[in-house]
């Protein structure tokens, strides 16, 4: 059957595409790797966070890869590839540190996650 108005061809040209669209996304969004953020904090006052050189050391001696380390605040947050990668260096970390450390794992949400968290919170302030 051959669609003779103008209009329900445009209309079935955009679902269409608005289908490949949406499938190419959401295979973009599955196949993209996602990081992981080991957190390290002192547990109580007095105790300061832990060098970065002496974190590196360790990972590196137990052939553990990173991203970065960065101190924040009174934070010092290690980057990973994979989720895997971090809990390995949190095994590491908590038996070489010294006691008084608070250790945690964050998987980062990916990109696509951060916007429809964004596109939630504002929809809810209009009105």
């Amino acid at each position: 059957m051959e669609m003779k108005h103008p209009v329900v061809r445009r209309f079935a040209w955009s679902l269409g595409g608005l289908a490949l669209f949406s499938c190419l996304f959401y295979a973009g969004v599955t196949l993209q790797r996602h990081e992981s953020t080991l957190a390290i904090r002192p547990s109580m006052e007095g105790v300061s966070v832990p060098d970065g050189f002496s974190v590196w050391h360790q990972l590196d001696a137990n052939g553990i890869r990173f991203k970065s380390i960065t101190p924040h605040a009174d934070t010092l947050l290690i980057k990973f590839d994979s989720s895997a990668q971090s809990a390995a260096a949190k095994e590491v970390l908590d038996r070489s540190l010294p006691h008084g450390y608070i250790i945690a794992q964050q998987d980062d949400d990916s990109q696509a996650s951060l916007w429809l968290t964004r596109l939630r919170d504002t929809s809810s302030r209009f009105g």
